[in-house]
């Protein structure tokens, strides 16, 4: 229905009609949103809130805040500590999106007793944090972490750490956010690497054959052993890695280049492998019951 004013002109009276449009009232946009959350780290703001960086199987690494949560008395505290995996409500805010809600889904409890898994949940973690980016699907990336730390916690009441669980998340890490290795075919000729003294340039991402890293400076040798290990920890999942044994020596080289690349690639070196490293330099005291 038309809306209509009366004018009066003259002493004649005029109609005026306004047509009525009707606008279709657009959907809002849900302002609060559940997701699965890992605490990658964080940092305190304000007089108790707390801004935290996740990853998220549906949305990648995210930064919130929980207001309050450093308050004695608050309820989210213990459901939003480091490498716990939890259950979140989030509201929409300016910002920062606001935690409404927590809900401890794992809280890997045994590795926070043991410093060397705590050393190595955080590597993980800022690992990780290093290659992921907001507003992407990573539920490969997601699923790997977690296993990870499941071993991890998983070790700790085995009293035995895996042995080479970082060297093997490395590679499989690299492989899921595009910087894999090529370790199988020379990066020059891409002709099939036998098992001999080969050549790796960390600059180009990959190995070399004989005579094509003969010709590059950037290029160092690389032993049979060595690249036989990078490729089994590249190509194998973890329930059959658990079960092999590597030579202490090897498994150092393997370390070291693989430490090298993930320096070149990040263009830093993670904070989190020079505590790992003064870890391993400490020496095992032993205590013994003497009895008295």
């Amino acid at each position: 229905m038309p809306a209509i004013d009366v004018w009066s002109v003259s002493g004649e009276s005029w109609a005026v009609y306004y047509p009525v449009v009707y606008l279709k009232s657009m959907p809002t946009r849900n302002r609060i949103r559940s997701t699965h959350a890992l605490v990658l780290r964080r940092h305190d703001i304000n007089d108790a809130d707390r801004v935290l960086t996740v990853l998220t199987p549906r949305d990648g690494k995210l930064e919130l805040i929980a207001k309050g949560v450093r308050k004695t008395n608050s309820r989210k505290a213990g459901h939003l500590e480091l490498f716990v995996h939890a259950s979140l409500l989030v509201a929409q805010a300016r910002t920062w999106d606001m935690i409404t809600e927590v809900q401890t889904v794992e809280s890997f409890r045994h590795l926070r007793n043991d410093l060397d898994a705590i050393a190595a949940a955080s590597y993980v973690c800022e690992l990780v944090d290093s290659f992921a980016e907001s507003g992407d699907e990573v539920q490969p990336v997601w699923d790997l972490v977690l296993s990870v730390l499941r071993e991890l916690d998983a070790g700790v009441v085995r009293h035995e750490l895996p042995a080479n669980l970082l060297r093997w998340f490395d590679l499989q890490l690299l492989s899921l956010t595009g910087f894999q290795p090529q370790l199988f075919h020379c990066l020059v000729c891409e002709r099939l690497l036998e098992p001999m003294l080969n050549f790796i340039n960390l600059y180009d991402g990959g190995v070399l054959c004989p005579d094509c890293g003969g010709r590059h400076n950037d290029a160092e040798p690389l032993d049979a052993d060595t690249l036989k290990v990078l490729r089994f920890l590249q190509r194998q999942p973890w329930t059959v890695v658990s079960q092999v044994r590597v030579r202490s020596p090897v498994m150092r080289r393997v370390e070291s280049l693989l430490q090298r690349y993930l320096i070149i690639v990040l263009e830093r070196q993670l904070r989190s492998t020079l505590f790992l490293r003064r870890l391993a330099s400490i020496p095992v005291r032993l205590e013994v019951d003497t009895g008295e």
